[in-house]
Formats: C-alpha cells, structure tokens, sequence
C-alpha cells in the first residue's frame, strides 16, 4: 500500500488492488478483441467512462460498430444492455415507461428501457428536445420519476448516446446544457485497410453474436468496487493547477479566445480531474501524470468548447484549438 501526503492529509493508495484492476481491464479489452478489431481508443474511453461513472456521446457514420462495441463490453461485463431507436415521433414514455389503469389491478407501472446497465440511444440527434430532455435526469441523478414515483436505476448506469455527422435533414441539434451531462464525447473514424481487411473477413453479419463466444471478464460488483477505487488515485496539486490552466486557456482569457464563443465549464475540470485517475488506474498506476490529462482532454472537451464563426472561417475544428491549448499549457 503506497502513503501519499495530500492537503495536509494522509492518503493510502492501495497499489495492489490498481494493479488488479488494471489487469482486469486489459483482460476485457482481449476478450472484447474477439469480435472488435481496432478502435482501441473508442474501446478505452467507454471502459474509462464506466470506471468514471459517466457517459459518452459517440460520433460516426453509420455502420462502424458504435452499437456492437457496447453490446460487446455489455457482455464481457456481464451487464444488461438494452437499445432505443431515436426517431422524430418517439415520445419520453417510450425511455423512461408510464403508469397504466388496469381494471382490475389498478395503477401499474411498466417500466421503460432506460432501466438497465447499459443504455444505447441510437441516433439521439433525430429526436425532439422534448425527448431528448427524458434522459437528463437518469443519466444525472440516476434516477426517473414516473407519476409521482421515483425509481433508482440499475449500477452500474450508463448512457452511450450515438449521433450521426452527416444527417441534416430531419435531426434537432443536442442542447448544449445536454451535451455537458456527458463526460466524453468520442469520434469514431473508419478502421485502418488492414483491420477492415480483418473485418471483412470476420463477417459479423453472417455470423450470430453468440458463436464469437465471448466470456464474462469483469463483474457489476467489479465495476462498481473499480468506480470507488478510481477515487483514491493520487492527483497532486501541480496536476490539478494544470488542469485549471488547460480549462482556463478555453475561456475569454485564453490565447484562442478570438475563436471561442464559450468555454469549458466547471464540468470540464471536473471530467479531466476523474478522467485522467481513470486513465491511470486502467495503466496500473495509482498516480496521475500530465500524459494522463493529454490522454483524455479531447475526449473530455471537444463538446464543451463552443467555437464562433471566425474559427469555422479559418477551418478550425475544437481538437485543433485543444491541441494548440496542449502545446501551449507547461507541463508540470
């Protein structure tokens, strides 16, 4: 067990329980390879997310296997999984189920989709706001209110909303105070020739998901147990003025303010914060390094920085102004 000294208090950082998680994770990530070929950034910031207790927005073109990746940690993890179509009529009784009248029975609720471990929101961007909003307080406060109950959801929880780039016809564009509910938000971008060489051969299409075969790795009981130990990963106070900085730079005073309509909120330092213990625990360490902040900042702020029309002029893109934030930030 390793001691650190923080704020004037002692913090014991049990190392061996890091490295077992971490050991864990890899084990999953192999078992997950069965079915996945490549996209081991998308794979390690879904399993950072869960370790973080948070959820990810995932952006990509149609049938790169957003949906498939989370059906695949869903069963390594041995988690339920469950799948909602966003379409333009779909109401929030559809998510979060309603209250019913039976003759006989009286009130009954039938529970929606949305209790489960694992959530796909498919396509979320082709519903209205108004259904859009029936996620906020389940992936908030992990909870639903139905009538004039409220029902605590499934843990581990988590929220895997896909949205499709090239659709603009028919699509409601996510509210940027939703948008801030996710910890990350994911680009998925076609595999390399050789993994899609891999994949056209493997054929997920002609063979059902049950003959890969994939084996339960990791537990919910696991998991959660990963969520509290993630907490006690050592960050010190260089680390964290760092983080203040990076978060600082996206703002009015920064050097790409020119560029810049709003900010990272307080949210964007609290991501990183997590964030980055999670990306030190999955590599086995029970300390937070600067390459572990690098690692997830675009992840954590590509959705929170607003960019004006100057920077869509100059086509500037948010990971061009995070990596330019990066390089300009010292590192400690």
């Amino acid at each position: 067990m390793e001691i650190q000294k923080k704020e004037g208090k002692i913090e014991r950082v049990d190392k061996k329980q890091v490295k077992e998680a971490s050991e864990k994770i890899k084990k999953a990530k192999a078992e997950m390879a069965k079915i996945i070929v490549g996209q081991e950034k998308i794979i390690d910031g879904l399993l950072r997310a869960l370790i973080c207790n948070g959820h990810v927005l995932v952006e990509g073109i149609p049938g790169i296997a957003k949906t498939l990746i989370v059906k695949t940690l869903a069963t390594v993890s041995g988690t339920d999984i469950q799948r909602i179509q966003f379409t333009v009529d779909l109401l929030p009784t559809d998510i979060i189920g309603l209250t019913i009248y039976k003759e006989k029975g009286g009130f009954e609720v039938m529970k929606g989709p949305i209790f489960t471990n694992f959530l796909i929101a498919d396509e979320i961007n082709r519903a209205p706001p108004k259904t859009q909003s029936a996620l906020l307080e389940a992936m908030q406060e992990r909870q639903v209110t139905l009538g004039r109950q409220r029902f605590v959801l499934p843990i581990p929880f988590l929220v895997m909303a896909t949205q499709n780039p090239i659709e603009q016809s028919g699509v409601y564009t996510l509210p940027e105070a939703q948008k801030d509910r996710f910890l990350f938000k994911l680009i998925i971008n076609y595999p390399e020739k050789e993994e899609e060489k891999t994949i056209m051969k493997r054929n997920i299409d002609l063979k059902s998901f049950e003959e890969f075969g994939l084996k339960r790795i990791i537990s919910p009981k696991e998991i959660i147990s990963m969520q509290h130990l993630v907490k006690e990963i050592y960050l010190s106070k260089e680390i964290e003025n760092y983080i203040l900085s990076i978060v600082d730079a996206t703002r009015e005073r920064g050097e790409y303010s020119k560029y810049i309509s709003y900010g990272g909120s307080p949210r964007s330092s609290i991501g990183l914060f997590i964030a980055s213990k999670a990306q030190a625990l999955m590599k086995g360490r029970s300390f937070v390094t600067p390459e572990d902040v690098k690692t997830v900042a675009f992840d954590v702020l590509r959705h929170r920085i607003i960019l004006n029309y100057e920077a869509e002029a100059e086509n500037l893109t948010t990971d061009k102004i995070i990596t330019g934030i990066l390089n300009k930030i010292p590192v400690p």
